[in-house]
């Protein structure tokens, strides 16, 4: 299936209706329902067209499936294993495992080197551009997350990055630049997501005519 197939297979849910549709998945099985081909479109796609700003396009991506993405956890995993006492640990672990259970995982990065290259050039704004960075990357993480739930696929956003930093930049020979912003675990769900509460809106929309 290519990516325009996945704009227009549910002609019924508009734009509006796949962000409400998407969901935290913390229960998630090592199949997936599309191919691994059409996960690396959806992710190329979101690279391709979200924005950023002053067209920066500083967002990186690694996909990890297979061997790789069980690599992540385990990674995660043995890192924390040394920093939390052994007493306390089982909850980490189980939590940990029902990500490794997953089909693959997303590791989201912003090449600081991109970020940089700006302040230089824009010193006015040189101290809003990591705050940019972080925006951009959020973008990509609702765009992709968005679309993956769209065609079958649970998914969580994860942060054990700075703890983990190291170890996956030498796993997988990534460039310096390129800071960990985040992780997505995905796989076919498992169980169904847990209910979601609402805070009052006119307490976190204000309008004025």
């Amino acid at each position: 299936m290519q990516i325009d197939k996945i704009e227009t297979q549910d002609m019924e849910r508009t734009f509006k209706e796949a962000l409400k549709h998407r969901r935290s998945y913390y229960s998630i099985g090592n199949q997936s329902p599309v191919s691994d081909k059409e996960i690396e479109e959806i992710v190329k796609y979101a690279v391709t067209h979200v924005p950023s700003a002053f067209n920066s396009q500083s967002t990186r991506v690694i996909i990890l499936l297979g061997e790789n993405h069980k690599k992540l956890w385990s990674i995660v995993k043995e890192t924390l294993r040394k920093i939390i006492p052994a007493t306390a640990f089982s909850a980490t672990e189980a939590k940990i495992d029902s990500f490794a259970a997953g089909y693959a995982s997303l590791l989201y990065f912003e090449d600081q080197a991109a970020v940089e290259s700006l302040q230089k050039a824009f010193p006015l704004y040189a101290d809003n551009f990591p705050i940019w960075s972080q925006q951009t990357s959020g973008m990509h993480q609702l765009a992709v997350w968005t679309m993956l739930e769209d065609v079958g696929l649970g998914a969580t956003i994860q942060h054990y990055n700075p703890l983990i930093d190291d170890e996956v930049h030498s796993t997988w020979n990534i460039p310096a630049t390129w800071k960990l912003i985040a992780q997505m675990p995905m796989g076919t769900p498992t169980a169904e997501p847990e209910e979601k509460t609402f805070q009052p809106l006119d307490e976190r929309v204000k309008v004025f005519k």
